[in-house]
Parts: structure tokens; C-alpha cells; sequence
């Protein structure tokens, strides 16, 4: 009999990582795109209750997950979406759904894609001079690999959600969890950029399976690797925003459930508000 594979904090937001009763060994680590969405839902309905909501996403569960998160957040509200429009991709380019999602009046816009469509899609935004409020998916705020190719003239004003400390953020500098891992990549990681949140993404991810495994003590068996996993209670990570704690339980994968919004300045992006929390 093949045994069943075991995958501890992979580092994805798809929301089958957080289903214990269909995939009971795997569990993810980054908020679940559903999270992220409801977040940014939550955000429309306070500030702009009237909005006309226009959305972008990627046709797989990436970009499925994310809309479905945004219209239960929504609930009746979702009727203020006046557009969705989907990409394969395999898709060269996605400058005909923006011009889509322009003409169907949308003030607001929600960009759920990859590094490479959301560049354009900032890109094609500016250039047809069309100003909505601007919601981008967090996997795709790199400001080296996404803002810079896309302009960061056009990229100010974007939002998104963060639960991370950024290693770029100046602000964090003099931060002990910050301090500790440019020690630790001066020792082990001296070629590499320490100001790559990749490798803060990769540092924290090794500091939860550490705390998992000292967990564990003498009993190193699957079974009990799991069980610790699925037990954590308001563990803090070094390089998580403060109060964004991991709690797991039996029946609730989701290792982070709280993030807090940030916008692009220009050169930064700038955290503002309370930390919100998605299911």
C-alpha cells in the first residue's frame, strides 16, 4: 500500500491546504487567497460602500480562489460587480480585458494574477489614463520583479495585504527578528540579496518547522509531526507583523488568518489601518 505524502506549511494560499477532512497530512503557511480577498472586500464595504467592482483573475484555482472569497465576503454586495474577466496562462498579453473592465465603469478594481499579467495589467491601466481604486494580489507586489517593470509611476496608489515584515522596509532595520536574519544569511547566505522577502518568506517558514519539530521532543513519528502542527497556539514568528500569530487546530489548517493593507507610495509600501482577519 502507498503511503499518503505528508506536506507541512507549503507555501501557497490555494484553500485545499486547509482542508483537513479531504487532505488531513498537508497544510499551507502563507493567509489562503480566500483570506486575502475577504479582507479586501471588507476594505470596499467600509470605504467605498457604493463601489463598482470590476475584476481580473487568472482562470485556475489560483485566481477562482480568490473570487470566491471576495463574493461570500460580499454576499448581497456582490451585485456591485459590474465585470469579471478571466485569463488563461498561456495568454500572450491581458490588455483586452482591461480594456474591458474600463469600459464596463468599475471605480474599483481587483487584480488577482501573477507577476507577469499583473505588470501589464498596471502597465495598460496607466496608459488608457483610467484611475480606479486598484487592488492587487499580494503574490504579485514584488516591487523588483512586478512595480518596476510596470512603471512606479503607475504603480502609486496600488493596495494589497500584508503579514510579513518587509526586508526593503527601512522601518524594520533595527527590528530583532530582522536583525536575526541578515545575521543568519551574512553566515549561510552571503551571496544572496537580503533584501528579497524570498528568503524572509523561506527564514520563516524553517523557524515554524523548527518550533514544530521541538515540539514534537523524543516522538519524531509522522503521526505526532502532524498532530503538533495541527496544535500551535499564538505562536509569534519573528519576522510576522506584530499580532499576527499562528493558532492551528484539528479541524483549522490555516497557519496565518490576519493581515493589514498597505499601499504603494512611489518607493514603499506604507501599512496603514488595523490588522484584519479573513476566514
Amino acid at each position: 500500500m502507498a503511503r499518503r505524502s505528508r506536506s507541512w506549511f507549503v507555501a501557497s494560499g490555494a484553500s485545499k491546504w486547509n482542508d483537513p477532512k479531504n487532505f488531513p497530512s498537508t497544510m499551507g503557511f502563507q493567509p489562503s487567497y480566500q483570506t486575502e480577498a475577504r479582507i479586501y472586500a471588507k476594505q470596499i464595504l467600509k470605504t467605498k460602500p457604493g463601489a463598482k467592482i470590476g475584476v481580473l483573475y487568472q482562470n485556475d484555482d489560483f485566481g477562482k480562489d480568490y473570487v470566491k472569497g471576495l463574493k461570500d465576503e460580499l454576499g448581497d454586495n456582490a451585485k456591485q460587480i459590474v465585470a469579471e474577466q478571466s485569463y488563461e496562462v498561456t495568454d500572450p498579453t491581458i490588455e483586452s480585458q482591461i480594456v474591458t473592465l474600463k469600459g464596463s465603469g468599475a471605480d474599483v478594481l481587483l487584480t488577482f494574477a501573477t507577476p507577469k499579467f499583473a505588470a501589464q495589467a498596471i502597465r495598460k491601466i496607466a496608459e488608457l489614463g483610467w484611475k480606479p481604486e486598484h487592488y492587487m494580489s499580494v503574490v504579485s507586489t514584488s516591487i523588483g520583479s512586478v512595480l518596476t517593470p510596470a512603471g512606479l509611476e503607475n504603480s502609486v496608489g496600488l493596495i494589497t495585504a500584508v503579514y510579513g515584515k518587509d526586508a526593503s522596509d527601512k522601518s524594520w532595520d533595527n527590528d530583532p527578528g530582522m536583525q536575526d536574519l541578515r545575521a543568519f544569511m551574512k553566515k549561510y547566505l552571503p551571496e544572496a540579496n537580503p533584501l528579497d522577502n524570498n528568503n524572509a518568506a523561506g527564514y520563516s517558514l524553517a523557524q515554524a518547522l523548527v518550533h514544530v519539530l521541538q515540539q514534537c521532543g523524543d516522538n519524531l513519528t509522522r503521526e505526532n509531526v502532524m498532530k503538533q502542527a495541527a496544535s500551535m497556539k499564538d505562536y509569534e514568528l519573528s519576522l510576522n507583523l506584530p499580532g499576527v500569530n499562528i493558532n492551528t487546530s484539528a479541524d483549522g489548517y490555516a497557519v496565518i488568518r490576519s493581515m493589514q493593507l498597505a499601499r504603494f507610495d512611489g518607493k514603499s509600501w506604507v501599512r496603514f489601518g488595523e490588522l484584519l482577519t479573513g476566514k
